[in-house]
């Protein structure tokens, strides 16, 4: 139960991360900026203040590093593969269906051999 609401909490962090990113303004990567044509002398354009939207995308970039730690430890001790309950194959196979019983056949006479007997001496 703990790994479901684990998994679902994991699977809001990343659709909000997404959506926080997604809503940030560029920081001018123009290509005037990729020659050397922006105007400052930082390496990744003017440094600003933090913003709400760039505290929340750490925040959710923490999170998401912690949760996906806390499934794959909690995956491990789970309750095993999703075939692990499964019954050998080899069990499952039926077996030779029983011979179904036939009539019985009246017995063959017994039959004489071709060359004749010859007399004893």
């Amino acid at each position: 139960m703990l790994y479901y609401l684990t998994t679902i909490v994991y699977v809001l962090v990343c659709f909000v991360l997404i959506l926080v990113i997604l809503l940030q303004q560029g920081k001018g990567g123009d290509i005037a900026s990729a020659f050397g044509g922006g105007g400052s002398q930082a390496a990744f354009g003017a440094r600003s203040g933090a913003t709400v939207l760039s505290r929340t995308t750490a925040i959710g970039a923490v999170l998401f590093i912690v949760g996906a730690l806390v499934l794959g430890i909690m995956g491990q001790s789970g309750p095993g593969s999703v075939i692990g309950g499964r019954v050998p194959e080899a069990a499952v196979l039926p077996t030779a269906p029983p011979a179904v019983p036939t009539p019985a056949t009246p017995a063959a006479p017994a039959t004489t051999p071709a060359t004749p007997a010859q007399p004893a001496p």
